[in-house]
């Protein structure tokens, strides 16, 4: 193998390992709100669909392990933030975060909201056309409402929740579009 090509294989393990270590922080947040929220009970359902959530994308069970024990642990309190919002085309667009810092979170959000041409909306101004329901992964928003997009707005919008699910703290975007 040339330097050229170990270069190349090394640069993409390693942007890969990043995926991986951004996606199970995610998850390892999200445990551990679960896991302080029904204190530790595993029978819990929140706490299973967490662990189900992690499991799903094969991570290892000592890193579960950990967060449940860290969370029953740990004194800084984690707490879940929905945000509404419209993006390109006005679509609507839940998005749900779990944080530390309430108002870094919502920093960060409105710089990539705006950024990327959409807005914060206020509360119950995007939620009216989405139902919560219970699923075996959790709590899901669904669109009661959609909204057709053109090719350049549904574009942006890929962009956009791209751009916010690179974030650590968003757990979930959901959008009514077609």
């Amino acid at each position: 193998m040339s330097h050229s090509q170990w270069e190349k294989k090394k640069y993409k393990k390693a942007a890969s390992e990043a995926k991986v270590s951004k996606l199970y922080s995610k998850l390892v947040r999200n445990i551990m709100t679960e896991a302080k929220l029904s204190g530790g009970n595993r029978d819990a359902s929140g706490l299973k669909a967490a662990i189900a959530k992690a499991r799903a994308v094969d991570m290892p069970s000592d890193n579960i392990e950990r967060a449940i024990k860290k969370a029953n642990e740990q004194s800084t309190q984690m707490e879940s933030i929905t945000y509404e919002a419209y993006g390109p085309g006005g679509v609507g667009m839940i998005i749900e975060a779990l944080t530390d810092n309430r108002n870094k979170a919502a920093q960060e959000i409105k710089h990539i909201l705006s950024k990327n041409g959409a807005s914060l909306g206020a509360i119950g101004s995007v939620t009216w056309s989405f139902s919560k329901e219970l699923t075996e992964e959790g709590f899901v928003w669904r669109p009661t409402t959609l909204l057709p997009l053109n090719e350049e707005d549904a574009s942006l919008l890929t962009l956009l929740i791209d751009e916010l699910e690179e974030n650590d703290e968003v757990q979930d975007v959901y959008t009514n579009h077609e």
